[in-house]
């Protein structure tokens, strides 16, 4: 993994500030500076101080460029999303993770209205009638997952997990009620079953400090993305759609740190509840859920022989 601050000089520019000045600014030693300029990994909280004082996110001003792996899944998936190949890995894990994570949620779609949806553009009705939003979420799911396949290899940030939540919720019933914040986080309490969430005038400062410790971990390892998980549900920053953009971010860093990722199934969901329930007190119930998912999604990249690390 390559990192680059090509974004970073671009902002200076654009601003007018040098490279020197930066360094006044933050009181950063020569050889930081010199890091910076070789496009070599600096300290993260550095970083964060750089962010701070340009008023941006990691992603805006550092990416992580991967050397291009064709037998990789993220591969495999940008190929197949640019050629839209039918019948592919990244075709069925379309169809899957938009009809499961829509239909945990209360979604009537089948999953074969979710692949007619897919496959043809269209709407397929049959006896019953279908929900509007069901079909705009739907649609907007894909567009998502094509959204997070483009940004896998960036840093997870705040400006990711809102667009994540713009491009689902748009052209919704939700999106025309300017209370809902569509793309912003919520402007009213919400909560998650029983259980209360951080209230909305305080869901920046507990986003700011979930990001910054998650970006403070050297090695991401499965536990700490679904750690992650958790404590972004128990938050809850957006009005409606907290579930699909943890999920998508979920999938997000399994695909940039080398993680097999996984679809949380409908016939998963109470096992799923009940992990991200009882977290702090048992961490063994979301993660068995999560690897149970995880080997039902290995048996697609098996089928279409591609190559992954266990973990």
């Amino acid at each position: 993994m390559k990192v680059s601050y090509e974004k970073l000089f671009e902002i200076l520019n654009d601003r007018g500030i040098s490279k020197t000045s930066l360094g006044d600014a933050l009181s950063l030693s020569s050889t930081t500076l010199a890091k910076l300029s070789k496009n070599e990994q600096i300290a993260m909280n550095t970083l964060i101080g750089i962010c701070d004082y340009l008023n941006c996110q990691p992603g805006d001003i550092m990416e992580l460029k991967r050397e291009e792996n064709k037998e990789s899944l993220l591969y495999r998936l940008t190929e197949e999303k640019d050629a839209r190949l039918k019948g592919s890995i990244y075709h069925q894990t379309q169809i899957k993770f938009a009809y499961n994570s829509n239909h945990i949620e209360g979604s009537r779609l089948t999953e074969d209205q979710t692949r007619y949806i897919y496959e043809t553009n269209t709407v397929e009705l049959e006896k019953e009638p279908a929900n509007v939003d069901d079909i705009m979420e739907t649609i907007n799911h894909f567009q998502c997952f094509d959204y997070m396949i483009e940004c896998a290899n960036n840093t997870l940030d705040e400006v990711f997990i809102k667009n994540v939540h713009k491009i689902l919720k748009t052209n919704t019933s939700d999106s025309r009620r300017s209370w809902f914040n569509v793309g912003e986080y919520k402007a009213r309490k919400n909560m998650v079953g029983d259980m209360e969430t951080t209230p909305p005038e305080k869901v920046k400062e507990e986003m700011a400090k979930l990001l910054n410790e998650y970006w403070d971990k050297q090695n991401i390892t499965f536990n700490d993305i679904l750690d992650f998980h958790v404590q972004f549900e128990k938050i809850h920053p957006f009005q409606d759609g907290n579930g699909r953009v943890g999920r998508i971010i979920m999938f997000k860093e399994c695909l940039r740190h080398n993680i097999v990722p996984f679809i949380i199934e409908d016939n998963l969901k109470m096992f799923y509840y009940r992990g991200l329930k009882e977290w702090s007190n048992e961490k063994g119930y979301l993660r068995d859920t999560c690897l149970t998912a995880q080997d039902r999604y290995k048996a697609y990249l098996d089928y279409f022989e591609i190559k992954y690390d266990d973990n």
